[in-house]
């Protein structure tokens, strides 16, 4: 048996897997999240820690597994926040999480000190509010004294880490979310250290995501019923975790997630950093010696949240079926509507809090259906958007996406994302996504697969496969160039419309 751990921003879940791939059982514990100032959001790491505990207990308890049965934990989570720790391993203030926006000032702090051309060359991105390095300048400016006690900096994950084993340790993905990590020598970067103050001896080991980081602790066997000395791996942030669950590890293979927010990931043997930092270059959950050992990422803000706000929006009486059907009635292109998804400002292609969503070309022809169909086609316009950035960096060979999240279960829209992106979709047989990759990455570590790769093909099985019908490809190639063209035009109205709103 092999127990996948995840440290989302809503709850904790553990899954127990077994050496098929198969899911014995599942559980998640949930905890609140805290906004005690506007754009602020805070999380207490002792109550994920009380969730995991409930969580390991559900899921083992339900399940009637031994647990000297589990050969080891993988853990993933929430990426990005900022968990620190005194001399004696006591949290000093409540963790700053992914989705603070705070950091404004802190960020233009870290690029002062850094260089912009350095920080994007080393880390792979430029200074971001919600990435882990400009919470830390945050606290050293605005808290001074507490900003002394501090002895270790964690992430959400990997405290639970600590308080399984006692181990401060994180893995390349994770770091290569904090500001301060080079990628591309996946260590911990000496030069960002010195240029922010920070001392080294703060940040945890780093580790693969393949490799044992620690063991389970006669304490955290105590706390969790787990056994002590059972293995517990690197592991990896939920992006890369989430990829590993798809089988998104091996060249031509890109994970595609339309939840809430829209994510593609693209695996790579080497970092290929965007000299703009407008793509996500990052360490993947598999060392390099497995092949793709980092990934390019684009994020798109209000993918499936487009679906949904619409929904809410014009027609709350009716479910996602009874909206979708009749649009499916509508011609490729909704007859000249094009749907710009920037509801909640956008980050890949167009890092703008004050881009905004739109429907343009409307005329007294149209209806709701070619509105619902106009929603569908913005968001895979968008993604088209991020996927064309990924093949400027040299990625050409893209031959399958794996799609997943809410959105995917929908046909008319994989149809729709498969024509515009004029790439084979295909769905796969796991659904617990990032837990789910997180416990493959613990059955590499303990020797039930000898790679990643590996792990993937014995587990994750393609559903279903969508093509491109070349008519509509050749449609959609069309209204995308309509489509790219709109922002440019627009950003300044978007911003003047902004700044009218208090």
């Amino acid at each position: 048996m092999l127990l996948g751990l995840d440290i989302s921003t809503t709850g904790a879940k553990a899954i127990l897997i077994n050496q098929d791939g198969d899911v014995i059982g599942s559980s998640t514990h949930t905890y609140p999240l805290s906004t005690p100032k506007p754009l602020w959001s805070e999380q207490d790491p002792e109550d994920w820690w009380q969730a995991t505990q409930d969580s390991i207990g559900e899921v083992i308890d339900a399940s009637g597994v031994d647990p000297k049965n589990i050969l080891g934990i993988g853990l993933t989570g929430q990426m990005h926040g900022l968990v620190i720790l005194d001399i004696v391993d006591q949290v000093l203030r409540p963790a700053i999480l992914w989705n603070d926006q705070r950091t404004d000032a802190a960020c233009e702090t870290l690029v002062e000190k850094v260089g912009l051309k350095n920080l994007i060359q080393t880390t792979g991105n430029p200074a971001m509010t919600g990435f882990t390095a400009p919470k830390l300048i945050w606290v050293q400016e605005n808290e001074p004294e507490l900003f002394q006690r501090v002895k270790h900096i964690l992430l959400p994950k990997d405290y639970i880490r600590h308080k399984l084993s006692g181990v401060h340790a994180i893995d390349c993905a994770d770091a290569s979310g904090t500001s301060l990590f080079d990628i591309t020598h996946r260590e911990w970067s000496q030069d960002i250290l010195k240029s922010l103050e920070i001392h080294p001896d703060w940040l945890p080991t780093v580790f693969e995501g393949t490799q044992i980081t620690g063991t389970v602790s006669q304490q955290g066997a105590t706390a969790t019923n787990l056994t002590a000395g059972t293995p517990i791996i690197g592991g990896g942030g939920d992006q890369a975790a989430q990829a590993v669950g798809v089988g998104a590890v091996e060249p031509g293979i890109v994970a595609l997630t339309v939840g809430t927010s829209g994510v593609i990931f693209a695996p790579t043997s080497e970092p290929h950093i965007d000299p703009q930092g407008v793509l996500h270059a990052m360490c993947h959950s598999l060392p390099p010696s497995q092949g793709q050992g980092w990934h390019l990422m684009g994020v798109m803000l209000s993918a499936a949240g487009s679906l949904r706000w619409f929904r809410d929006t014009f027609a709350p009486q009716h479910d996602y079926t009874k909206l979708l059907e009749p649009a499916a009635q509508v011609p490729p292109g909704s007859e000249g509507v094009i749907f710009l998804p920037y509801l909640t400002g956008e980050r890949t292609p167009y890092p703008d809090p004050f881009a905004r969503g739109s429907f343009i070309g409307l005329t007294i022809r149209h209806t709701m259906d070619h509105l619902t169909r106009s929603v569908l086609e913005g968001v895979a316009y968008g993604f088209r958007d991020i996927l064309s950035l990924v093949k400027q960096t040299g990625l050409e060979d893209i031959h399958q996406i794996r799609i997943s999240g809410g959105g995917s279960q929908s046909p008319l829209w994989r149809q729709i994302l498969t024509d515009v992106l004029n790439v084979e979709m295909v769905t796969v047989n796991t659904t617990e996504g990032a837990c789910y990759g997180a416990a493959l990455l613990a059955g590499v570590g303990t020797g039930v697969w000898n790679s990643t790769k590996e792990a993937c093909r014995a587990t994750v099985k393609t559903l279903s496969a969508t093509q491109p019908q070349k008519e509509n490809v050749s449609i959609y190639d069309s209204y995308y160039q309509d489509y790219h063209a709109l922002y440019p035009q627009l950003k300044e109205t978007f911003k003047s419309l902004s700044t009218k709103i208090e």
